[in-house]
């Protein structure tokens, strides 16, 4: 198993850490639910619980980041959404999840990775759009998408790096 900066040495401490990880998740969806973000482009957000997720990325093994991001998507959906916006998350998740491993296995920074996995995650989103509604007329949105995409990736990133040093330092400061 790969060396994280958690001391979550046992089973049980790992799977608690991943319980509350999973828990902000939903928290952080849950307020982004109430910010009125998609008045300027239709569908877009800022992509709060996707923090955890990133910063799961590089704290956990990848098994354990993948989980984490397969219950986000099937939490949150099954709790503030319907079939539909489960399959727009699915698509995106995952599309985005993987664009995240493949950048971040490339050496990129953070914020370059989450910059990816937010363009990613909108493309994901517009072809389910594309096949759901059966029209090309859904891709005019692309443009918009992925400047969203770059500008919610950007910010979350850089909040993911300040956690991510705040935390590694605040672990090899304990014995």
């Amino acid at each position: 198993m790969d060396k994280t900066p958690f001391p979550a040495d046992t089973p049980a401490r790992r799977v608690a850490l991943l319980g509350m990880l999973l828990a902000l998740t939903v928290a952080l969806s849950w307020l982004e639910r109430l910010l009125p973000t998609d008045v300027v482009v239709p569908g877009a957000k800022l992509g709060l619980a996707n923090l955890v997720v990133l910063c799961g990325l590089y704290l956990f093994p990848l098994p354990w980041a993948a989980g984490l991001t397969g219950l986000k998507i099937a939490v949150t959906g099954l709790l503030f959404g319907n079939f539909y916006s489960l399959a727009y998350s699915a698509a995106g998740g995952a599309l985005s999840f993987l664009a995240m491993v493949l950048c971040k296995r490339r050496g990129r920074s953070m914020g370059f990775v989450s910059v990816m996995g937010g363009i990613f995650h909108n493309i994901g989103q517009l072809c389910v759009a594309r096949v759901i509604l059966g029209s090309m007329g859904v891709l005019a949105h692309l443009p918009a998408m992925l400047l969203a995409g770059v500008g919610a990736g950007a910010a979350v990133g850089a909040v993911g790096a300040l956690i991510l040093g705040r935390l590694e330092g605040f672990f090899r400061k304990r014995p």
